[in-house]
């Protein structure tokens, strides 16, 4: 948990609970298993293990940083749950109560909340809109609906099969804003292939025709349905010892996917690999000992090739950068409270 946070997208971490289970490919990897907050107190991964609530000096630091962002008169962006997922079926309902209670006395900080299972959050946010004003009221928080205006809700696509399996329960979730984060990103994405709902048989063309999905890009969202849009993408590799390479193609992919949809999109990192060509920074070492950062404009090494694979180069995650074709993407959507 910290004030400062080293995620380029995120000024603060705020872990309410501690502990997770992996549940598609992009949890391979998890770097949240091994930080030193988890294995310091002990605690394991995996389905039927106890998750781990913070302690409440823990709990009492958004509330230091409402006031300072308040004093400032500025928005503070909150990551909540870089060590769990906020929507983890195994988390009870009332510590979602308590944190939700938190964000409600914490205006003036935007919270985003990240999962993996945007069928439990679609869920919550169910209940949670039936109960109207009385939603938080055993919590002592003031009357509050949902959804809460300083809350940003996103779901993790590493891959196409994620995109069409989340994407659509994200869209279905009311929220103030709603974001992906692609991250690492597996493979090619192509939000216009999410299937986003359903046409009623008697709007079908074809009276043989008992149901027609249509396929609507999930940016732009389905306006005469109902459905919104996507006001966020964030992209980016995977860093750690076992990173796998992404392709920069699908990074350009969802960059220009967002600049035809007006979307916001940051480029987080490149992770552990940098692409041939693309590398935006190296080292330059002198003989005397003296080094400092040197942009390579030539590229690490050049290998053309004419099935459309790419070279990548494990140099690192400072020093691949957050360049993609020489550009910093760091777009944001613009807070809705």
């Amino acid at each position: 948990m910290a004030e400062v946070s080293a995620i380029e997208w995120t000024h603060a971490t705020f872990n309410p609970w501690i502990g997770c289970t992996k549940v598609s490919p992009a949890c391979d990897n998890c770097y949240a298993e091994k930080e030193r907050a988890v294995t310091c107190l002990g605690v394991t991964w995996g389905a039927g293990q106890p998750r781990h609530r913070t302690s409440a000096c823990t709990w009492k630091q958004p509330l230091a940083w409402n006031r300072k962002a308040a004093k400032e008169g500025r928005r503070m962006r909150v990551f909540c749950a870089s060590l769990a997922d906020v929507f983890d079926a195994e988390v009870p309902d009332e510590w979602r109560a308590d944190l939700f209670a938190l964000i409600a006395a914490t205006p003036h900080l935007d919270w985003l909340l990240l999962t993996k299972r945007p069928k439990v959050m679609r869920d919550y946010a169910d209940r949670a809109a039936r109960c109207g004003e009385h939603w938080l009221a055993d919590k002592g928080a003031p009357p509050v609906r949902w959804p809460l205006p300083n809350v940003w809700l996103g779901t993790t696509v590493e891959n196409q099969a994620m995109a069409e399996a989340r994407i659509p329960r994200l869209l279905a979730t009311p929220a103030a804003v709603r974001f992906l984060s692609c991250e690492p990103l597996l493979g090619p994405v192509d939000l216009t292939r999410v299937v986003l709902g359903e046409m009623p048989v008697e709007r079908c063309v074809d009276p043989r025709i008992e149901r027609m999905r249509f396929t609507i890009n999930a940016l732009s969202g389905a306006p005469k349905s109902g459905i919104p849009g996507l006001d966020w993408v964030i992209a980016g590799g995977e860093s750690g010892p076992k990173a796998r390479p992404s392709h920069p193609d699908w990074f350009r992919s969802l960059r220009d996917q967002c600049a035809d949809a007006g979307v916001p999109f940051l480029f987080k990192q490149w992770g552990e690999f940098a692409p041939e060509g693309l590398c935006s920074q190296g080292w330059r070492v002198a003989l005397d000992g003296q080094h400092h950062a040197d942009p390579l404009p030539n590229g690490i090494g050049r290998h053309p090739s004419r099935d459309g694979s790419c070279v990548m180069y494990r140099v690192g995650k400072k020093v691949a950068g957050r360049l993609l074709d020489g550009v910093l993407h760091d777009g944001y959507p613009h807070s809705a409270a």
